[in-house]
């Protein structure tokens, strides 16, 4: 009968554990830091591996978060209503539906094209965490504490047709913090496992995002009534002060990168 599995311990830093013929472990040096068990031999097929977090998620996450904050859906409704006031629930759901479509198009393209227009401007990606975080935190103060001003200025309605892409799509759906953080968390692409992968993780955010977006504008009516005006300021206040962190830490993390690719090692 072989040892406990305890006693094992110290060698699963070293190795792989493995499980032979019922139970009996083995090590193999050959797999650091993986614990692997299999149990064919009793008629069960099993394995269990220690690894670490796919660092997409984390990018997913990140960039559904932060494009639904700085989105924000509850504060787009009262102006959604006001352009839509003469429409029927019929219309209005059409019309959230083409500014939703138009907003996923419009980060399609800074999203495909975004390194590109960088190129061709000369900017790092570095500037790009920082301008991005900059955008961001000045969002969230808007957020926080409103000015009064507001968005009156560039929201006055124009023709029915047009609503949809101005001024719901851009730039009250797709406005310069949703395009900064786009390319803030294309600066991220780079360090994951694979591109592609990265890429899709970013558009599924992106998609979710606008969903959910859509869902707030195609029921305006309903959700202000059930949440009140009152409780869409507070929420819009709380959603603000979390915006402005993610916009120090994008800032942070691009002085960092910054003076990384100048020599200078920033200890933490």
């Amino acid at each position: 009968m072989g040892r406990p599995l305890h006693s094992f311990a110290p060698l699963a830093a070293r190795g792989a554990l493995e499980a032979g013929p019922c139970g009996a472990i083995n090590f193999q040096p050959s797999v650091p830091a993986a614990v692997s068990i299999s149990l064919e031999s009793c008629g069960v097929a099993s394995s269990f591996s220690a690894v670490e977090l796919n660092p997409i998620l984390p990018l997913f996450l990140s960039t559904f978060t932060t494009m639904l904050a700085v989105i924000n859906p509850l504060e787009a409704l009262p102006v959604f209503l006001s352009l839509t006031h003469d429409k029927d629930d019929r219309a209005r759901t059409r019309i959230a539906f083409l500014a939703s479509l138009y907003a996923l198009l419009l980060i399609l393209f800074f999203l495909f094209f975004g390194a590109f227009v960088l190129k061709i401007f000369g900017v790092s990606l570095n500037m790009v965490r920082i301008a991005g975080g900059i955008v961001l935190t000045r969002i969230g103060f808007e957020l926080f504490a409103p000015s009064g001003s507001g968005q009156g200025a560039f929201l006055s309605p124009g023709p029915a047709d047009n609503v949809a892409f101005m001024p719901l799509a851009m730039p009250l759906m797709v406005g310069p913090g949703v395009i900064a953080t786009v390319l803030s968390m294309m600066t991220n692409i780079e360090r994951a496992p694979s591109e592609a992968t990265a890429y899709a993780a970013i558009l599924a955010a992106a998609f979710l995002a606008i969903l959910v977006t859509y869902v707030c504008l195609a029921y305006a009516g309903r959700l202000i009534a059930f949440i009140g005006r009152m409780g869409i300021d507070a929420i819009t206040r709380i959603v603000g002060f979390f915006v402005s962190a993610m916009g120090v830490s994008l800032v942070f993390d691009g002085i960092v990168g910054a003076l990384s690719t100048h020599g200078v090692r920033v200890v933490l």
